[in-house]
């Protein structure tokens, strides 16, 4: 990856797959061994919250460093166009 890509959350990001990488392997263990599907859902549910939150922080990473970057300094009235999209990006 190029420096221009990396991110400052990007290890992190790796770091959080890397862990539900490992989760979902458990996963599919816990289904070929036959435990219980309660056990599976909530494993399940754990690994899916972490690659959701994966992708939070990849987007927000990338507002933050790229659109910051390609708007440079604006105004007050056109930055708060600017903060207000990169605040309602949370709530993807």
């Amino acid at each position: 990856m190029s420096e221009a890509n990396q991110h400052e959350h990007h290890a992190d990001i790796a770091k959080r797959l890397k862990r539900a990488e490992g989760h979902l392997r458990s996963v599919v263990q816990m289904i070929e061994t036959g435990r219980p599907c309660l056990d599976i859902a909530q494993q399940l549910h754990a690994v899916e919250k972490a690659i959701g939150q994966a992708k939070k922080t990849l987007i927000q990473d990338h507002l933050d460093h790229c659109l910051e970057e390609t708007v440079g300094s604006l105004g007050r009235d056109q930055r708060r166009a600017i903060d207000e999209f990169k605040e309602i990006t949370k709530y993807l």
